[in-house]
């Protein structure tokens, strides 16, 4: 069996480590307890935000002991990383609400009554909360030196934009968390994306200098994730994936992964999914031989689906992808179809029968009734996935599918959604 940082390295999944050769020995020889931590900035993670936790997951399947913690704390003032300018604060209200609807989003993916090595969710607001000013500047700040702050790389990035004492700050709370659980819950490795490297070896450093250099911590971090076009991952012409179905249906989520470009997918087979390697080896074959087929890009939206929304929603996506490629609208439930055409052209019309000629021209789908007539009759428009050829034909309520929807096709993928009022 593969020592978990060697399937790490296998899947590329490694960017730096603070001590390779001495993590290797470490996971070798015992179960060891890890964390990553996520801050409440929103109340929903996207599919960027999963990259880190499903190592952490790995780590859990070789029976190591994963930690994850949601930053009520952290979250309040903001992490510097990535950004060219200063967050706006939340409330501490809206700060809740943000860690309780994440609390709830870790629980559904990461916690199963089925694992061995069950996974603990913390809330570094628990231990920080009671900090003084005075404590925080004696029995921590003494131990931080400007100038080692300053050269993170997260910090000199804004120097000449600016950066206030605030967002400073952000690398000794989060450098607090990794001394606390150090000491309270042994662990001893922290996992972060590339931009935590900073934070990351602050943490180390201060449990060396409150708990001598003989500690053994460690700290790995995942290389920043690119497509192949070298735009940022996860980011669509609507925004990011979500992970909560009310931002991105599930059928949406599935279509995002079954798109992957040829050149990123088996990247992802290897990051994002659990498959084994001789799996994701042979996938790739396919890559090469037939990639017109894209099993490949199939087999990652269905496990990537399949572990973020369940079942029942993949096979809903599923569901709605083939009906679409068939034309079959008919065999869809209305919240279906709303699911679907999410993002397509969408009109209204009323419930009233109306010439088909007329109702496409009404509505805008054709721009004029010789349009639509020469539409019709060379068999270019589709009603409800059933092609229409007569000018006589009359649209009434009937047509609406769960009484709500009417799909228009015009030729061969051009589809607008009408809904009745």
């Amino acid at each position: 069996m593969l020592n978990i940082i060697d399937e790490l390295e296998w899947r590329d999944a490694i960017n730096q480590q603070t001590d390779a050769e001495g993590l290797r020995e470490l996971t070798n020889s015992k179960a060891v307890s890890l964390y990553c931590g996520v801050d409440p900035t929103g109340d929903s993670m996207h599919i960027g935000h999963l990259i880190p936790f499903m190592m952490l997951r790995r780590f859990q399947l070789a029976g190591h002991r994963p930690v994850i913690l949601i930053g009520g704390a952290t979250g309040t003032i903001g992490d510097p990383s990535g950004r060219q300018s200063e967050r706006s604060l939340q409330t501490m209200e809206q700060v809740q609400e943000n860690v309780d609807a994440l609390t709830s989003q870790m629980k559904k993916l990461f916690i199963s009554d089925d694992d061995a090595n069950q996974v603990r969710l913390v809330n570094n607001y628990d231990w920080t909360k009671d900090i003084n000013v005075i404590e925080f500047l004696r029995d921590f700040g003494k131990n931080f030196s400007i100038n080692t702050m300053l050269a993170k790389d997260v910090v000199s990035s804004r120097l000449d934009s600016g950066i206030s004492f605030t967002e400073f700050s952000y690398q000794i709370l989060q450098s607090i968390d990794y001394l606390h659980l150090y000491k309270h819950e042994d662990v001893q490795l922290q996992i972060g994306g590339s931009d935590q490297w900073g934070n990351i070896t602050s943490g180390l450093d201060l449990i060396r200098k409150k708990e001598g250099n003989e500690a053994k911590a460690f700290g790995l971090t995942i290389p920043l994730m690119l497509k192949a076009d070298g735009t940022k991952f996860g980011k669509t012409a609507g925004g990011a994936v979500w992970l909560d179905p009310k931002k991105t249906t599930p059928y949406e989520f599935y279509q995002f992964w079954a798109n992957t470009d040829d050149r990123d997918v088996v990247k992802y087979l290897k990051y994002f999914t659990f498959l084994g390697k001789e799996e994701i080896e042979a996938l790739a074959a396919k890559v090469e031989s037939e990639p017109h087929k894209r099993e490949a890009q199939k087999a990652l939206a269905e496990e990537m689906t399949r572990f973020v929304h369940g079942e029942e929603l993949l096979e809903q996506a599923k569901r709605i992808t083939a009906a679409l490629f068939s034309g079959d609208i008919r065999s869809l439930t209305a919240d279906e179809i709303e699911e679907g055409f999410k993002e397509m052209p969408t009109y209204t019309a009323s419930k009233e029968a109306k010439n088909i000629v007329d109702w496409l021209v009404d509505l805008g789908i054709e721009p004029s009734k010789r349009q639509a007539r020469e539409d019709i009759t060379k068999g270019a428009i589709s009603i409800n996935g059933e092609r229409v050829n007569e000018l006589e034909v009359e649209i009434t309520a009937e047509h609406a599918i769960g009484g709500k929807f009417i799909i228009v096709r015009k030729g061969k993928k051009n589809y607008s959604l009408v809904k009745l009022t």
